[in-house]
């Protein structure tokens, strides 16, 4: 899919964050990252070993998802989303630790810092933010954990690029599903012929944007979906040229 011929002028711009405008590669598979955790969490007072901590979030996240199936069923085209903050909660509770808010944050921490490869912005995401915010508003809807993604906005300069932050984990529900950004629409008092979406998944931010009648530009970055080559406006980040589509 090429670029249209003619630019477009929104009032309100949705932003998708991992692979948009920020790199990253994580790995939570890593043995490294489960004996940090094993050790981290035994300081604060549960008793687990590496291994059995990483099978027993495996299957607390499993459960999570499969009671948002359940909470899900009949609705159509249903992405849930769940909260990594239960999912730590009950590791702990299963060795008798009751974690407050803090110690759930403070373990979100440490693991995404375990798991993290390399976080970074891209060349001229920043310029891009500024750019859009002198056209309309910018919105940042993003498939993410709250515990991770607000302290990475604020370690990365962005919380205040933003009129607004739409979270998955927040909501419940994420990208591609309608409910997700009809929310984002709903609490904005935005038409969606009034916005476009940008990101770099043409599944999650094209098709799922344009189902509910957001058009769509999607660019194609380092992580976006392998295997996936219908929807792609453009082959990379180029400022430029999305500036020159937006007509500023």
């Amino acid at each position: 899919m090429s670029v249209p011929e003619e630019t477009v002028r929104p009032a309100a711009f949705l932003l998708d964050l991992y692979g948009t405008l920020v790199d990253i590669h994580t790995d939570e598979n890593q043995p490294s990252l489960w004996k940090r955790m094993a050790g981290f969490v035994l300081s604060r007072g549960a008793d687990w070993e590496d291994k059995a901590l990483h099978r027993a979030y495996l299957e607390a996240v499993h459960q999570e998802e499969e009671r948002l199936r359940l909470r899900d069923r009949g609705i159509p085209h249903a992405h849930g989303e769940i909260d990594l903050a239960l999912v730590f909660a009950r590791l702990y509770g299963e060795k008798g630790v009751r974690a407050d808010a803090a110690l759930i944050a403070e373990t979100a921490l440490a693991f995404r810092k375990a798991a993290t490869c390399h976080i970074r912005l891209y060349a001229g995401a920043k310029e891009l933010l500024a750019v859009l915010r002198q056209r309309g508003r910018v919105i940042l809807l993003s498939n993410a954990q709250s515990l991770f993604t607000r302290p990475e906005l604020e370690m990365l300069g962005l919380t205040d690029c933003f009129d607004s932050i739409y979270i998955s984990s927040e909501a419940g529900f994420k990208k591609p599903d309608p409910r997700f950004y009809r929310l984002a629409l709903e609490r904005e008092g935005l038409a969606p012929e009034d916005c476009l979406m940008i990101g770099n998944d043409p599944i999650c931010d094209g098709a799922g944007a344009r189902a509910v009648g957001i058009p769509a530009y999607v660019i194609r970055s380092g992580i976006s979906p392998r295997g996936i080559t219908e929807g792609y406006d453009q082959a990379g980040m180029d400022l430029k040229k999305l500036k020159r589509f937006l007509c500023v």
